[in-house]
């Protein structure tokens, strides 16, 4: 265990951006008074740690900028709490696959230079299990990457954690990329590839393995960007995601936001954006080519993990299952006694998927 507990974090994972993303994010927005002293602490670390970031662009530069990527990523998708922590995992016990880490995803500018020092100490404050859902938390653990993104440019999604009473507009113009300007969009896409590369020379890996349910809502910008990318996209049960959704935001964001935002409005909010995210996915996902998408219950997932590992590699046609399959298997195996959260659906849980979820639930025969 951590010295430091989740719920009572003194900054927020801002104090790892560079200072140009850090005013941009922050300038002009309203920091309510109850959290203006987190504000300026995280300003202050951020400050500081950022005088750091021209190092590793230059280490970057020289060593990374120029070097093409050998394979195309393979995108885990869907919406949070579908299940996609527990496949990256599994996948990435493949060692040709690269990811980016838990380190990562706070210290992006100080992972060429710096990085024993500072992930000892991360690894040191950290807690070592997720507060949500008991799932393992360490420094070099696979970690979905929009955290590291919001703290290398200013356009993406993940600045709501901060800033909640955005989180429409962000949701809107950096995860469904509706209304973002040309040059926004070429940042993104640049500074996306620079973390993957620099991701896969941290890990050692050939093929970048994504999970992060934000690209979700990005497909036509990933298959444009990536021709031959492959996509593993999944569903579940959307009364349990829409309870563990509703658990996992508003008890992640309490040390996070720098902005009053109501249990009543995080609700709201998941029920918009989950639809906005179904029907982006929806629309775009012709846009794959061919062999390139897989689409999985986690329940048949979860059921058997193994086999269903198997039918991703030989269906998406990823290399390297036979050199892999004995790590995925120690890993499967070692999980069969983790405890789940169970969730019971009382009827306005049911009511509320019902009304503003029936989509999912008729395209993927979920009824109760």
């Amino acid at each position: 265990m951590g010295l430091l507990e989740f719920s009572k974090l003194p900054v927020t994972p801002l104090v790892g951006a560079d200072w140009k993303t850090f005013k941009a994010i922050t300038d002009g927005r309203e920091i309510d008074r109850r959290w203006r002293g987190k504000y300026r602490l995280t300003k202050a670390v951020c400050r500081l740690l950022s005088t750091l970031a021209p190092i590793q662009e230059k280490r970057y530069r020289k060593l990374l900028a120029e070097r093409p990527l050998e394979h195309a990523p393979v995108f885990i998708l869907g919406h949070w709490r579908s299940g996609t922590t527990f496949v990256h995992n599994v996948l990435s016990c493949d060692k040709h696959f690269g990811y980016n880490t838990t380190y990562q995803t706070v210290f992006p500018h100080l992972m060429m230079f710096g990085q024993p020092f500072f992930k000892k100490n991360m690894s040191w404050l950290m807690p070592d299990k997720r507060p949500t859902d008991n799932m393992e938390l360490a420094v070099d653990l696979p970690q979905e990457e929009e955290f590291a993104l919001a703290n290398m440019m200013p356009y993406t999604y993940y600045n709501f954690w901060f800033l909640p009473k955005y989180q429409q507009e962000y949701c809107d113009r950096f995860m469904l990329f509706e209304n973002i300007s040309d040059e926004e969009l070429k940042i993104w896409e640049e500074t996306f590839v620079k973390l993957i590369k620099i991701s896969l020379w941290n890990t050692g890996g050939t093929q970048f393995l994504s999970k992060n349910p934000p690209h979700t809502g990005r497909v036509r910008e990933l298959v444009k960007m990536f021709p031959d990318a492959k996509f593993i996209y999944l569903m579940r049960n959307p009364y349990t995601v829409f309870e563990s959704t509703r658990s996992f935001f508003t008890n992640t964001i309490q040390p996070l936001k720098l902005q009053e935002f109501s249990d009543t409005q995080i609700e709201e909010n998941i029920l918009s954006i989950y639809a906005k995210l179904y029907h982006k996915y929806e629309a775009d996902k012709h846009c794959i080519p061919e062999g390139n998408l897989l689409e999985v219950r986690f329940e048949d997932f979860e059921a058997d993990a193994l086999g269903m590992t198997r039918e991703i590699y030989s269906k998406l046609s990823l290399p390297g299952w036979t050199e892999a399959q004995t790590a995925i298997e120690q890993y499967v195996g070692s999980k069969k006694g983790y405890k789940k959260n169970k969730y019971k659906y009382n009827d306005r849980t049911v009511e509320l998927v019902e009304k503003n979820w029936k989509f999912a639930l008729d395209q993927w025969g979920y009824h109760l």
